[in-house]
């Protein structure tokens, strides 16, 4: 019996608004910004702070000024550099999905869960996707602007890919790790209207 379904997607498809209606015929929680609010939670810090860093690798810059400051004298002596890190996000999202996952009847939108919950028998993994026309209609439809829609598009992906080979040494997105790959260009409904059966199926 499937108690958690995992949404992975490329930036711009709809996977939000899809994981909301999945939730929604389920009775599932949705975890989705929760996450982060959760993340902020544990680090006691502002959750946009954590939307800020949260899928993406750290700057260059920010990387060089850690490895300078690991064996200094402030870190000898137990000063905090900064723990809300790419590397230390990397962490906190197994426990965090972890955490989340045994509390069960869940919806989970990205942050590596497909890979964090694979030995699970009770989860069902989705790859959402599109054609770049159709993302960029959806992102235009949110309110952005043409050229912020195309540098979203161009970036957040890029920035996903690098932070699962990074932290996780794996390629993204992992196609062995979902059940079911869906092209969202069917629509909301459609999609979740094929979701659903082969989930209870499983």
């Amino acid at each position: 019996m499937v108690n958690i379904i995992t949404v992975e997607r490329e930036y711009g498809c709809g996977a939000g608004s899809i994981a909301a209606k999945l939730a929604e015929r389920t009775g599932f929680k949705l975890w989705d910004h929760a996450i982060s609010s959760e993340i902020a939670k544990r680090l006691r810090c502002d959750v946009r702070a954590v939307e800020q860093r949260e899928e993406r690798p750290d700057p260059t810059y920010y990387r060089l000024f850690k490895t300078f400051m690991r064996g200094s004298y402030e870190d000898r002596t137990g000063t905090h550099v900064d723990t809300l890190d790419a590397e230390g996000l990397a962490t906190l999202f197994e426990t965090v999905i972890t955490d989340i996952a045994k509390q069960g009847k869940c919806v989970i939108v990205g942050r590596a869960a497909p890979w964090f919950l694979r030995g699970r028998r009770d989860t069902y993994s989705v790859f959402l996707y599109a054609s770049y026309e159709e993302k960029l209609r959806r992102v235009l439809e949110s309110g952005r602007s043409q050229e912020e829609a195309e540098d979203l598009l161009n970036r957040v992906d890029r920035d996903r890919a690098a932070f699962v080979k990074q932290y996780h040494n794996m390629t993204w997105p992992t196609r062995a790790l979902y059940h079911l790959m869906v092209n969202t260009c069917i629509g909301d409904d459609a999609v979740v209207d094929l979701v659903l059966p082969q989930a209870q199926r499983l």
